[in-house]
């Protein structure tokens, strides 16, 4: 699937003080520890997190759920 679609990209448009909240969200969603969830919040913040469509839309409308501005996109 992502070798025929492309890739898909994780946005987020929120302040600082929302990282807590993203974090909890990533450890939640994909079942990581709290050090991965690091590693993986500052490459969403960096706008270098990415993987399919599907993927990104369902962290996506998580985060949204949790109170954070997010979205799927492709380049």
């Amino acid at each position: 699937m992502l070798s025929e679609q492309g890739p898909a990209s994780l946005q987020v448009s929120t302040l600082p003080a929302m990282s807590i909240a993203i974090m909890r969200v990533l450890r939640a969603e994909l079942g990581i520890d709290l050090m991965n969830a690091r590693a993986v919040l500052s490459r969403v913040l960096d706008g270098d997190y990415s993987g399919t469509l599907p993927e990104m839309e369902y962290l996506a409308r998580a985060l949204r759920k949790s109170g954070v501005s997010a979205a799927a996109t492709r380049p």
